[in-house]
């Protein structure tokens, strides 16, 4: 129950607080109560709300109001078996009270019993209750069970009811986007809009979708209609701006991303994007600039570093890349693209420990791709640490394991470390995959590539 404390509500609040004060025990009727212990709900002041309830079932024992209140906080502190007796008992009570249904279904669902919890909402649904409600209710238990299709058919019921409920719309276009139904949701979309062509929402989620579909043209025509409908709509000016950066309309881009700067509290984000698009008009100072308000504006925005460390790489200045790049991870020690980051500014530097540590880190960290592999074993190899290096390959061919690459350079560093049925079983398995990687074997391993034996066995398959 929402509450404004300015109106004539105000009273029983402040009575309510004052008797807390002095301890002297007030009377309330139900109402007052509940009002009470919702309105100290809704601002999370829970061992308010508790206390609330707790006095208004000593004066008011059987109201099921209160009572189901009392559920609630039961829910949101996980008791789920004190609500669950409570719930038996009120519906033993009152066996037609659809809030009662509502209440067991909310413990079903925090227990997971997700299907249960759909029957339940839909024998509430039997009674008195109120349709829209039940209805997101049932479509978000569905959610929870990954029933993409049943949960967008009651998101529709909801919007058959009120158009303007914009959190069914959002969930139904959730439901188009993980199921993978572009051309529906524009269809949908588009029927919506027949009926309502003023409603910013949907085209804003037209535009979108439009996006996703690289229909950049249409996807600006939706946006634009989405500002007429309402001129200070934050996100058709971001999604419009994007659409626009990313056909190389860059002036237009930086006018919609600075709208959003004039409408609301500045973004990181947007003086972001605004960076992006100056860098790529080269003005490079503007750019900069506009990095450099981004990072103020929201240090932890992760983008806003790797672009200034960008910046400055690209401009060859690689300690001031390097300089930004450690701000960042003393900020996050935890993000991959830093950690690789750093290993690519200390490889143009040539401080070959560091970049191979940044490299290894950032594999730690989850960042598996096939370069990071590669150039890590290759400072390795550069670094005559061949064991890590044949340890760090032997790791990435579980990742890749096809990849003519990795098979060669396991190859070298077997011959190189006297192994030689390992290094002819490699590089007969790479030679199988792809022969014209040998180069690899006469880059890293030039004395390994001019052996007789491991020449005549890459002749036979390159001749």
């Amino acid at each position: 129950m929402q509450f404004n404390p300015s109106d004539d509500r105000e009273f029983p609040i402040s009575r309510f607080e004052s008797m807390l004060k002095t301890n002297h025990v007030l009377f309330f009727d139900a109402q007052e109560f509940e009002m009470i212990a919702s309105y100290y709900l809704d601002l999370g002041k829970i061992a308010l709300s508790k206390k609330a309830v707790k006095l208004g079932l000593q004066q008011h024992p059987d109201d099921s109001r209160l009572t189901l209140l009392k559920i609630e906080l039961f829910i949101f502190e996980n008791k789920l078996k004190e609500a669950e007796i409570l719930v038996r008992e009120l519906k033993l009570s009152e066996p037609y009270n659809d809030e009662i249904y509502i209440q067991e279904a909310s413990v079903l669902s925090k227990q997971n019993a997700h299907k249960k919890a759909i029957e339940t909402l839909e024998n509430a649904l039997e009674l008195d209750s109120d349709e829209i409600e039940v209805f997101s209710l049932i479509a978000m238990e569905y959610l929870f069970l990954d029933d993409y299709e049943s949960a967008k058919y009651y998101f529709f019921r909801c919007l058959e009811q009120d158009e303007e409920d914009y959190a069914a719309l959002y969930n139904v276009m959730f439901c188009f986007d993980m199921l993978d139904q572009r051309e529906e949701a524009i269809a949908y979309l588009n029927m919506l809009l027949d009926k309502n062509p003023y409603c910013e929402i949907a085209w804003h989620q037209l535009g979108l979708q439009y996006s996703k579909d690289h229909s950049f043209e249409k996807a600006l025509g939706a946006f634009e209609f989405a500002i007429i409908a309402d001129e200070n709509f934050l996100g058709a000016y971001m999604e419009k701006g994007k659409v626009l950066e990313y056909t190389d309309r860059y002036e237009e881009a930086i006018a919609n991303y600075q709208m959003t700067l004039e409408l609301h509290d500045p973004t990181a984000f947007a003086y972001l994007r605004i960076g992006k698009c100056f860098e790529a008009l080269k003005q490079s100072k503007l750019a900069l600039n506009y990095y450099e308000f981004a990072i103020d504006e929201d240090p932890l925005l992760d983008k806003s570093w790797i672009a200034l460390a960008e910046y400055y790489l690209a401009q060859k200045n690689y300690r001031r890349a390097l300089h930004y790049i450690n701000r960042a991870i003393s900020i996050d020690e935890e993000n991959v693209l830093f950690w690789k980051l750093f290993g690519k500014i200390n490889h143009r530097l040539k401080f070959l420990e560091k970049a191979e540590m940044g490299y290894r880190k950032s594999i730690e960290l989850g960042n598996y791709e096939l370069e990071t592999w590669l150039t890590r074993a290759d400072l390795l190899i550069v670094l005559q640490d061949f064991e890590q290096a044949t340890y760090a390959l032997e790791q990435a061919r579980e990742f890749h394991p096809e990849n003519a690459e990795i098979q060669f350079r396991l190859a070298g560093l077997y011959f190189m470390m006297n192994a030689g049925e390992k290094g002819y079983y490699f590089l007969n398995a790479a030679l199988k995959i792809d022969p014209e990687f040998s180069i690899v074997l006469e880059e890293l391993f030039p004395n390994i590539h001019r052996r007789p034996s491991v020449k005549e066995k890459i002749d036979s398959y390159t001749k």
